[in-house]
């Protein structure tokens, strides 16, 4: 019996140009095979995707589709797609980041229950609310859920329509321990349990989920050959040879400090902080005091508030009126503007990389972070200019300066943005998440980053992450949230 092929794309190039691999894509995805699209940012893989989903027409080649037993024969009734924008949410243009803190935009923002909608398999439906803990989530707005909330909420939605191909772009980025464990063993029961063939789009090179079958190589727009996850793990770890960043550090650490002598030796200063959500209370009396130096990681798990306490750190949350807190040793309402604190913040995060949807050339997005606005209202000075070029250069991608924000990968945006944060040479960085969505090799240069400027006189740090081994090793303190 001649084995099933659920995709075969023969030749592949699509008509759009700018949309195009470097050469034509051959590539069968047989069933009972679970693969991993693996590759660096910028590589093409989520180009690969939009080829394999049927997004754009072919100028040449085939694409045909076996997807029984499903009954429906579309790719649009069999595939579902979670990109890397949908794990902040869904796709709504007037979603911004600070939306989430404002309580004035939750009136019209959809709950949970209503986005899921109906289920047509009422057994499957109690199975996924069960693994995912969906019940207590049902009745809260979709702004106010935390990023693993959401993932929680993006696969359930996916996984109600019974799909044949259900396709996840770094479906583990974001979800602390216990959810990615949770996820993970989800994913390897729905291989086993079911007919659903997943592929997982990766820049993580080195680390391949045990369930994953193959693995296709991308790198620079061209789609290696399918092979076996094991030879893949293999050939990788034989390329992966040891880099120093060593003249990076120096680079960054030969920077002039400027510090001017009345500084306030307390950064953050919060005194019995309590943050509710109509009867949800995110945060219950916290104290905390982060002093000039310090290099904090803020840690939890998913929806433990560490989101809404560094949206209090950089005047995004309008309760910090109501509470007592201090930042720069200036206590909130008392005559400061909000740009007056956000002049000594670098700030970047998954909410912020979500809403930034501006079509702007990349050096631009760079350049709106010496004003901290979210476009650019004023052309900056050359000077300004050379400064960031120098921040694009260090993040290595001096090369896309010219392009336009939105047709940059994930991982190319985040470092752009990461770029952003670092070029006003803040006093204090903060940093959410900085790591979500980079390749391998990306995470370990910009971990050396962070740890160069922050060993500079006066620099103060405030990471969240949740893999410890992401965290710079100059750390000095921990502050760990719990669920009230």
């Amino acid at each position: 019996m001649k084995p099933q092929c659920t995709v075969h794309l023969a030749g592949g190039v699509v008509r759009n140009p700018l949309l195009r691999l470097a050469q034509p894509v051959t590539l069968d995805l047989m069933a009972g095979e679970h693969i991993a699209i693996a590759g660096p940012n910028g590589a093409g893989k989520s180009l690969l995707v939009d080829m394999i989903t049927g997004m754009h027409p072919l100028k040449e080649g085939e694409l045909t589709y076996d997807f029984s037993p499903s009954a429906a024969k579309n790719a649009c009734d069999n595939i579902r797609y979670i990109a890397f924008r949908d794990t902040y949410g869904p796709a709504d243009a007037n979603y911004y980041y600070q939306q989430r803190w404002n309580a004035h935009d939750q009136d019209e923002a959809p709950v949970v229950r209503d986005l899921l909608g109906e289920a047509e398999d009422e057994a499957l439906k109690r199975q996924l609310f069960d693994l995912f803990r969906i019940e207590p989530m049902l009745d809260k707005k979709i702004i106010l859920l935390s990023s693993g909330e959401l993932r929680k909420f993006q696969l359930t939605r996916a996984l109600l329509t019974a799909p044949r191909m259900l396709i996840m772009d770094n479906p583990f980025i974001g979800l602390d321990a216990a959810a990615r464990a949770l996820l993970y063993d989800v994913l390897d029961g729905l291989t086993r349990l079911s007919s659903l063939q997943i592929v997982l789009v990766l820049s993580m090179l080195d680390d391949i989920p045990s369930f994953i079958t193959h693995v296709i190589p991308v790198n620079h727009r061209v789609v290696g050959q399918k092979m076996e996850r094991e030879a893949y793990l293999q050939m990788f770890r034989a390329q992966d040879l040891p880099q120093t960043y060593d003249d990076l550090q120096r680079r960054i650490l030969n920077l002039p400090s400027e510090q001017a002598g009345d500084e306030s030796e307390e950064v953050v200063k919060l005194n019995r902080v309590s943050i509710r959500y109509g009867g949800r209370t995110i945060l219950k009396e916290l104290d905390w005091t982060v002093l000039r130096g310090q290099k904090w990681a803020l840690e939890g798990e998913n929806g433990s508030g560490k989101s809404t306490l560094l949206s209090l750190v950089c005047a995004d949350n309008p309760q910090s009126y109501a509470c007592d807190i201090s930042l720069f040793g200036r206590k909130r309402g008392s005559g400061e503007s909000i740009w007056e604190i956000k002049r000594h913040i670098g700030y970047v995060s998954p909410e912020m990389h979500r809403a930034y949807l501006k079509n702007l050339p990349a050096i631009e997005i760079v350049a709106s972070g010496l004003h901290d606005t979210i476009g650019l209202y004023k052309r900056p000075e050359e000077s300004e200019l050379a400064v960031c070029e120098w921040w694009m250069e260090t993040f290595g991608i001096a090369a896309l300066k010219e392009r336009s924000f939105l047709q940059l990968s994930s991982g190319e945006q985040r470092l752009v943005l990461l770029a952003r944060a670092f070029v006003k040479d803040p006093e204090l960085l903060v940093l959410d998440e900085p790591l979500h969505g980079l390749d391998t090799y990306n995470r370990r240069k910009v971990k050396k980053i962070i740890e160069a400027y922050v060993r500079r006189r006066g620099k103060t740090l405030i990471m969240v992450t949740h893999y410890e081994n992401e965290l710079p090793a100059v750390i000095s303190d921990h502050l760990r949230l719990k669920r009230p």
